[in-house]
């Protein structure tokens, strides 16, 4: 788990985007979820509102509860 600076570099910017694609590009909070060098997960959060998605494969692993609290951290 990551909680990367903001502005997020354009290469996770388009990873969180894929996995959560009604976030907008100015966000308040991001935590990510890394694995073998690829976004697996993503929580952000904006005014507003926030978003969290994880891969399918890789659902219920705790990475879901792991990023909530990261993102808040």
């Amino acid at each position: 788990m990551t909680r990367p600076p903001l502005p997020l570099a354009p290469a996770l910017q388009a990873a969180a985007a894929r996995l959560c694609p009604d976030a907008p590009q100015t966000l308040s909070a991001a935590a990510l979820a890394i694995a073998g060098g690829s976004v697996i997960g993503a929580h952000l959060r904006w005014d507003g509102g926030e978003a969290a998605n994880v891969e399918t494969g890789w659902r219920g692993r705790g990475i879901e509860e792991v990023l909530a609290q990261t993102v808040t951290g």
